[in-house]
């Protein structure tokens, strides 16, 4: 009789891929949100609802920069140079991210 043993292999991630997606959403629509407010009389061309297209678009693309967090996690746990690299690589893209889904969000409405 030969003894079975579970060859799994430990996860180097310390928290799921949602919670890194909620984060990077939660922050997006923050950031959006304080820069949608302070509009008080927007251009009737726009619509009733025009808010509504970049408080949608821009927490997905937060939750994009938060896959990208994560998928660098294994860059951030073999620590010197490696580490650094991994988060400046996070905070680019990430930034690069939320500035695309401002302005495919705010097209048309504040983006002209």
């Amino acid at each position: 009789m030969t003894q079975r043993t579970n060859l799994t292999t430990p996860s180097i991630h310390p928290d799921s891929v949602e919670k890194r997606m909620v984060q990077g959403a939660g922050i997006a629509l923050i950031l959006i949100a304080l820069f949608l407010l302070p509009v008080r009389e927007p251009d009737p061309a726009w619509g009733k609802l025009w808010m509504i297209k970049p408080l949608l678009i821009v927490p997905v693309a937060g939750a994009i920069g938060g896959i990208i967090y994560h998928l660098l996690d294994h860059l951030r746990y073999q620590g010197g140079w490696k580490k650094a690299l991994a988060y400046l690589l996070s905070l680019i893209g990430y930034i690069i991210a939320v500035w695309m889904g401002t302005v495919l969000g705010l097209a048309g409405t504040l983006w002209d």
